[in-house]
C-alpha cells in the first residue's frame, strides 16, 4: 500500500510539472522528449545493476510495444494537460476502466455482469458534473464534456495506456520491476525523439531557448516519471491488474486537490463529488 500510495503521489505530481510546463509555452512534444531525455540519464547508469543479457524475447517484444504505446499516451496527455483542468483531467482517469472493459469485450468476448455496466453507468454521471451547468440551456454538460479538445486528447491517451498495460505486465512478469523501468525509458526516448523530429522539428530551437529557464523543472518532472514507473512496474508485479487499477483510481481526488490549491482551478466541491462518485462507479466495475 505503501508503494501505491508512493505512485499516486508521484503521479500527480509529474502532471502538474507537466503542465506547469505547458503554461509556459513549451509545445507538449518537446515537453515529453526533454522529459525522456532525463529518464535515459537516470537509467544508463541502472543498466549495470542487472544483465541484460539474460532477459527472453517474450520481454524484448513486450516491452518494446509497452514504450511504444506509453510514449504515444504520454504525448495525449501532455496535450490534454495543456488544455483542461488538472481537476478535470484526473478524475477522467476512471475511464481508463470502461475503455478496458469495451477492449475486453471486443477482442476477447468478456461480456459484462449487470454489475459492470451498472458500474459504467456510475462513471458517466459522475463525468456529467465535472463541468458546472452550461451557459447556453441548449448545452448538455456531458456534450460539452465529450467535445472538449483536452478531454478528447485524455481519452486517447487513456486508449493508449489501456492497451500498453497488457505488454507492460507481461514484461514485468518476464523481467523484473527495475529493468522494465530501465527499458521503458530507454526505448521510448528514440521515440519520442522521432515524434518530435517528424511533426513538430520547426518549433525545436524556440522550444530549446525557452527550455533553459525550466531545467529543474525538467529535472524534477524525469525523477517524478521514473519513480511513478518503478512503483507502477512493482505493483503490477504483486497484484492483478483489475486490483492495481482500482487502487489508482484514487489519485484523482489528489489531482482535484492540486488543480484547486497550484492552478486556482474552480468548482473544487463539484469536483470532488464527481471524483468520489466516478470512483464508486470504477469499484463496482473491477469488483465485476
Amino acid at each position: 500500500m505503501l508503494v501505491v500510495f508512493g505512485r499516486l503521489l508521484f503521479s500527480s505530481f509529474a502532471n502538474v510539472f507537466q503542465k506547469k510546463l505547458a503554461h509556459h509555452g513549451l509545445h507538449p512534444f518537446f515537453i515529453v522528449m526533454a522529459s525522456y531525455v532525463v529518464l535515459t540519464i537516470i537509467c544508463v547508469p541502472l543498466l549495470w545493476t542487472f544483465n541484460p543479457f539474460v532477459l527472453s524475447q517474450t520481454f524484448w517484444i513486450n516491452i518494446f510495444f509497452a514504450a511504444l504505446l506509453d510514449m504515444a499516451g504520454t504525448l495525449f496527455l501532455v496535450m490534454s494537460l495543456s488544455k483542461t483542468d488538472l481537476s478535470i483531467f484526473g478524475p477522467l482517469n476512471a475511464y481508463k476502466v470502461v475503455i478496458s472493459m469495451l477492449l475486453a469485450m471486443i477482442f476477447i468476448g468478456e461480456i459484462p455482469s449487470l454489475q459492470g455496466f451498472m458500474g459504467i453507468s456510475i462513471i458517466v454521471v459522475g463525468s456529467y458534473f465535472l463541468f458546472p451547468p452550461a451557459t447556453q440551456s441548449s448545452t448538455n454538460r456531458l456534450l460539452q464534456l465529450l467535445t472538449d479538445r483536452g478531454v478528447q486528447y485524455r481519452f486517447l491517451s487513456i486508449l493508449l495506456f489501456s492497451v500498453g498495460t497488457l505488454p507492460l505486465k507481461n514484461a514485468v512478469l518476464a523481467g523484473d520491476a527495475i529493468s522494465t523501468t530501465v527499458f521503458w525509458c530507454l526505448i521510448g526516448f528514440p521515440l519520442a525523439i522521432i515524434a518530435h523530429t517528424v511533426f513538430l522539428k520547426d518549433n525545436f530551437t524556440k522550444d530549446y531557448q525557452q527550455s533553459k529557464n525550466h531545467v529543474y523543472h525538467f529535472l524534477y518532472l524525469g525523477i517524478l516519471i521514473f519513480l511513478m514507473q518503478y512503483m507502477t512496474m512493482i505493483v503490477f508485479s504483486k497484484l492483478l491488474i483489475a486490483y492495481s487499477l482500482a487502487l489508482f483510481q484514487l489519485g484523482m481526488v489528489l489531482q482535484v486537490f492540486l488543480g484547486y490549491r497550484i492552478f486556482n482551478e474552480k468548482h473544487i466541491l463539484r469536483r470532488l463529488a464527481a471524483s468520489t462518485v466516478m470512483i464508486m462507479g470504477s469499484l463496482l466495475v473491477l469488483n465485476a
